[in-house]
């Protein structure tokens, strides 16, 4: 593979998944640590990337305030949150992960709604926050530098004292054989509680995200009530999710 289309691998994981890690890349590319922190290092210089101890970060991950231009495949995302709006009911109470498809349902909620809104991510609650008719309860424990979320056991618990009406995950990828994984073990342990805890899951997914697996796993898929992507019901890809019992959006 030669370097560029290396990096332009690189910067397509890191966009679509938010973070990598230099071993992963190394396996999955096959060449060595130096190669690999080389391209981090040129990518990190010319600012497509954030270079951080072990791997690398996407620029919309790593910010409070997302920028406008910096969301990877932000029309897809926008479609998902339009279609997700639709799940949405007077008086609910709603869990929310983080992420910048979590972000964009966020910006695209209707001004009459009145709803609960939970989260723990940072980026999610600023935005709820500005509504006029919603009520915000925030997740607190130790956050995340990386992810913008609080993570830990104190958020864990108040989760788990929680019974909310729907659960809707930013989700990083999902497949019919692992259901939905991550890459980041306290995220998957918050993610783990939110699943627990609500009466329906819907996870948002570009389709870039269907069919990949990360290494550690949130839930099942017949965990997932409702899968949200920006395609039509009827792709080709979708039919496997249908067969499970998924309800495809």
């Amino acid at each position: 593979m030669l370097k560029r289309e290396r990096q332009a691998y690189i910067l397509r994981k890191v966009n679509l998944h938010n973070k990598v890690l230099s071993s992963a890349l190394c396996t999955e590319i096959n060449v060595s640590e130096d190669t690999i922190r080389r391209d981090l290092q040129e990518l990190a210089e010319e600012g497509k990337l954030i270079k951080v101890h072990g791997g690398a970060l996407s620029h919309s991950f790593n910010e409070i305030n997302y920028s406008t231009n910096g969301i990877y495949s932000q029309s897809e995302k926008k479609k998902i949150a339009t279609k997700t709006i639709t799940l949405l009911e007077e008086g609910m109470f709603v869990l929310t992960s983080g992420g910048t498809t979590i972000l964009e349902f966020a910006k695209s909620l209707p001004l009459h709604l009145k709803a609960t809104f939970i989260s723990g991510s940072i980026p999610a609650v600023l935005e709820y926050i500005q509504h006029p008719n919603i009520e915000v309860i925030m997740i607190g424990d130790r956050i995340s530098k990386n992810s913008k979320i609080t993570v830990g056991s104190e958020a864990i618990h108040k989760i788990n004292q929680m019974k909310p009406d729907l659960c809707i995950l930013g989700t990083n990828a999902i497949d019919i054989e692992h259901g939905v994984t991550d890459g980041d073990w306290e995220v998957v342990q918050l993610k783990r509680a939110m699943v627990r805890a609500s009466k329906k899951v819907a996870c948002l997914a570009i389709a870039e995200k269907l069919n990949t697996v990360q290494p550690i796993q949130i839930c099942d898929i017949n965990k997932v009530d409702v899968l949200i992507t920006e395609l039509n019901p009827d792709a080709d890809i979708l039919q496997p999710f249908i067969k499970a019992g998924v309800q495809v959006l």
